[in-house]
């Protein structure tokens, strides 16, 4: 996307989650009305000194103003996950959603054959791990306490614990992990 499209949209959202009409905002920012419009609506380029002024008159970082608009629906297709596995190969893990600077989570998708195990020492502070079975019987054991879960079933648990994961049905455990990263 050109920086005159990212700068339009990221001008508009920001200048209406204040509430602010272009005549305010020129106020606060010492930028014309015109020049404003002219922004929002993608049909110029301004000065780094306009940004500034722009993004002083926001009360917000300029780089803000530049950031990268995601777009409103991405695809992950399954072919295009990474695919990490343990050491003898029993536990899989496809990660569809990294953490980034606008994502505090990831997810993926969690592949344990019947009567394996996964164990970790724990997360940093103030992770959270949400697990929701799709297929196949877990047991999850979080510090010392244990958990059955079914097909449809969820849990939710303060991941800097020590934790494990029980694939115990016949068949594959699939699950989908969400690790949750609080602000």
């Amino acid at each position: 996307m050109n920086p005159s499209k990212i700068i339009a949209i990221n001008l508009k959202r920001l200048r209406t989650e204040r509430n602010l009409s272009l005549g305010q905002l020129s106020q606060l920012s010492d930028v014309s009305k015109v020049m404003l419009a002219q922004l929002e609506k993608g049909e110029t380029n301004p000065t780094i000194n306009t940004l500034w002024k722009i993004a002083n008159g926001l009360k917000v970082p300029y780089t803000l103003l530049l950031e990268q608009i995601e777009p409103t629906a991405a695809i992950v297709r399954s072919k295009d996950t990474l695919k990490q596995l343990d050491e003898d190969g029993h536990y899989r893990l496809f990660c569809y959603y990294s953490n980034t600077p606008s994502r505090n989570f990831e997810q993926f998708l969690v592949e344990l054959d019947a009567g394996h195990s996964h164990y970790s020492v724990g997360h940093s502070e103030r992770v959270q791990e949400y697990i929701l079975v799709l297929e196949g019987k877990m047991k999850v054991v979080v510090d010392e306490d244990s958990y059955i879960l079914s097909p449809k079933d969820a849990i939710q648990f303060d991941a800097s614990l020590p934790h494990a994961y029980f694939s115990i049905g016949d068949t594959t455990l699939k699950v989908v992990l969400t690790i949750y990263y609080a602000l």
